[in-house]
């Protein structure tokens, strides 16, 4: 549950960015094999989390322990491995979820 709410957290980002790359696919986007491998060979990223958006596509985020870089891709039914963002410090967070009881 925790996970998948950290991935939701990241995914509608990543959506978002995806919307608004979706035309330019040009070198940020490959096989999905080959966008694995080049994350793991280059970055030392594995995949942490992966989801499924509201339109079928894959939502997978990659990360470092060691480095701590991170990278979120976009898989489109049919289609590449989009990357649609990537960064640094990436931490992972077992957070109890929030008290939703307001004292009613």
């Amino acid at each position: 549950m925790r996970r998948t709410l950290f991935l939701m957290s990241f995914g509608i980002g990543a959506i978002l960015l995806a919307a608004q790359q979706s035309h330019a696919q040009g070198s940020n986007c490959a096989d999905h094999d080959t966008v694995v491998e080049r994350l793991a060979e280059r970055y030392g990223e594995s995949r942490q989390t992966i989801g499924l958006a509201s339109d079928n596509s894959v939502v997978e985020v990659f990360a470092s322990m060691d480095t701590g870089s991170w990278t979120i891709t976009v898989t489109r039914p049919g289609g590449p491995t989009c990357l649609v963002a990537a960064g640094q410090a990436y931490q992972y967070i077992n957070e109890p979820l929030a008290n939703l009881d307001r004292g009613t």
